[in-house]
């Protein structure tokens, strides 16, 4: 069972966990009802959008590195909001980060909140974010926002844990290629001990 706290509970068997790369599943996951998407919105988009229909999951679980400022590296943080981070059209009068006409909010709150982890609202682009100084979110991927819209159009239970890879600052790259394959134990300790 994944315990997402004192009342709610999934069978893993009904449990989809979602990765954009093999590195950051490790071999925790093989016997586990895994999809890995590959990099970016629209991969992750397309391959959550084909599975749920195949698969129809009680829960999705979206697992995978990020890059922070406010976290330490090593932390696990579940996030609650989600911030399309490389929507700009306020040249025809939206807000920064508003998907024109869609009737979804800047910041989309559709996550669970896990027990005794922290909190934190993922910025998710297609770009891997290096001088982080954006305020709306703390923690920066390039899927989980996509991830939690389908789950939410879905009707599906959507929870979004991330190891914190890197600072997402100048040395993020070099962080990320180190740390991404620590995630799958952190994920393993948090979600099957």
């Amino acid at each position: 069972m994944i315990k997402i706290n004192e009342e709610l509970n999934f069978p893993v068997d009904d449990t989809l966990f979602v990765f954009a790369l093999d590195s950051e599943a490790g071999k925790v996951f093989n016997d586990k009802n895994k999809l890995i998407t590959g990099i970016g919105k629209v991969n992750a988009a397309m391959e959550l959008s084909k599975e749920i229909h195949s698969r129809k999951p009680k829960l999705i679980v979206n697992l995978g590195s990020a890059g922070s400022k406010g976290f330490s590296k090593g932390d696990v943080v579940c996030c609650t909001k989600f911030v399309q981070r490389d929507m700009d059209v306020r040249g025809l009068g939206f807000e920064l980060y508003e998907t024109p006409l869609s009737g979804v909010p800047v910041v989309l709150e559709y996550g669970l909140k896990m027990e005794n982890i922290k909190e934190g609202i993922c910025g998710s682009g297609d770009s891997f974010e290096m001088n982080h100084s954006e305020t709306v979110y703390n923690i920066v991927d390039m899927e989980a926002y996509p991830l939690a819209l389908i789950a939410m159009k879905e009707n599906i239970p959507f929870l979004c844990l991330k190891y914190i890879s890197d600072d997402a600052g100048s040395d993020a790259a070099d962080d990320w290629a180190v740390q991404v394959h620590l995630a799958s134990e952190a994920f393993k300790k948090i979600l099957f001990s």
